[in-house]
């Protein structure tokens, strides 16, 4: 079911919305790899450069999905529903799927009008009213379908549907990838000793992805025994565990969000005495330059203090230890284990955001370096004086493998592998008993 349901996504993916040039779309999108269209065709797996009907991919969802749980700490409604259980969490999903909804006719009629503004009748064939009420339904209908199919393979499936769809946008193109690199390597452009540090860098990343992601830190609890009529209950010591990258991947989406929004917007500007300001900010906050890597690594780490506080909150933990008798060894119950949670939380997020900004800007050094030579003054013929040239514009070889692509790809690799092996031991143990139940002897 899952891969049935898989293969009619990347069937969709390639079914292009009516009205539109695809070659000159597709011409249109290899100049904007670094915006924010950039980034969503990644996570449509090149839906959006074919402006099919799945083009806005999944990211909708996506958003309204964060937007609701930010709205969740701030409404108390929403609050209340989110503490009770199943009925409020089938509400808050009720509200994500209207959310989404809203968002993808207001991002397709946004597109529609860019598109008609941006090429003309060189990538829409007839602009008018009718093309962006067709773009619109076309690509609510799309999102919309989409979504049911995350949830079905959530449902009848194996793992969780939303991130198998993103994990299969991205993995679609690494084949592509490596026929390019290949390409690359028979051409000469990419020399055999810089292929070889590729791949074991390649390989680097993947091993430390997967250390960190399964990496936490274990708080001992103590429940104290107690006794209830002629039974003694409790006396049991466990702990509970931090992840050390608790936010996943969320924070870098939102960072590369934040960080493309500025050139994005540029290209919208047509403004003859703003134009000077528009080519500063296009030329400064494209990939590689100290400005954009400076916003990039503050806006990750930001996000990820940001987003750990929104699903985390230490008080309402230390509550519910205490709630049930528990306590943390050495530490007393109430505000103190709180602030104990807290402390280490804050330590561990710091070195969740640092794996994070690593894994997000390595690649980027890779192919663009960190062109210190480009800053004002002195300063750029300085650095560009003592450091090596390789590492100031980059090794200038095409990098197809992201660290964000990897980091969502073994995240979701690992997290579908665990339910597979679930399943395996779910059905192995049902072996042994009659049409999988186990009776009692008077069955």
């Amino acid at each position: 079911m899952t891969f049935a349901l898989l293969a009619v996504y990347r069937m969709g993916a390639i079914i292009p919305t009516p009205g539109i040039n695809v070659d000159a779309m597709k011409e249109f999108f290899s100049q904007m790899g670094g915006t924010f269209l950039g980034m969503i065709d990644l996570f449509s797996g090149g839906a959006f450069s074919n402006f099919s009907i799945f083009a806005l991919g999944i990211m909708p969802y996506i958003s309204a999905s964060i937007i609701l749980q930010l709205l969740t700490v701030v409404i108390p409604q929403l609050e209340k529903l989110s503490k009770e259980g199943e009925l409020g969490r089938k509400k808050i999903t009720q509200y994500t799927r209207y959310l989404t909804a809203a968002l993808t006719l207001f991002q397709g009629f946004g597109m529609a009008y860019y598109m008609e503004g941006y090429g003309g009748a060189q990538i829409v064939l007839n602009p008018g009213w009718s093309f962006r009420l067709m773009t619109m339904i076309t690509l609510t209908t799309g999102t919309v379908f989409l979504m049911w199919l995350g949830e079905q393979i959530t449902e009848r499936g194996i793992g969780n549907g939303i991130s198998l769809i993103i994990f299969a946008g991205i993995v679609v193109r690494f084949p592509n990838a490596i026929i390019q690199t290949i390409r690359s390597v028979q051409i000469g452009s990419i020399k055999g000793h810089v292929l070889i540090i590729l791949l074991a860098m390649m390989i680097g990343v993947i091993a430390v992805i997967i250390f960190v992601e399964r990496a936490q830190r274990k708080i001992p609890i103590q429940y104290p025994k107690r006794v209830v009529g002629r039974k003694m209950y409790g006396g049991v010591s466990t702990h509970m565990p931090l992840k050390l990258n608790t936010g996943g991947v969320i924070p870098i989406i939102f960072a590369a969000s934040l960080i493309a929004l500025p050139q994005t917007v540029a290209q919208f500007i047509r403004v003859p005495s703003l134009q000077p300001y528009v080519d500063w900010i296009v030329r400064n906050m494209t990939l590689g330059m100290p400005l954009y890597n400076f916003i990039y690594i503050g806006a990750i780490v930001f996000f990820c203090y940001f987003y750990t506080a929104i699903i985390f909150n230490p008080v309402n933990v230390a509550e519910d230890i205490k709630k049930y008798g528990g306590f943390i060894p050495g530490i007393r119950p109430g505000k103190k284990t709180a602030d104990h949670i807290d402390s280490i939380l804050t330590r561990l997020t710091l070195v969740g955001a640092i794996y994070l900004t690593a894994v997000a800007i390595l690649p980027e050094f890779l192919m663009t370096g960190i062109k210190l030579d480009t800053l004002p003054g002195g300063l750029g013929n300085f650095m560009s004086r003592i450091m090596p040239s390789a590492l100031l514009n980059g090794l200038g070889v095409p990098f197809y493998f992201g660290g964000t692509s990897l980091l969502i790809v073994v995240g979701v690799a690992m997290d579908t592998l665990q339910q597979v092996e679930s399943q395996l031991i779910m059905r192995h143990y049902e072996g042994f008993t009659k049409k999988g139940r186990i009776r009692g002897r008077r069955g």
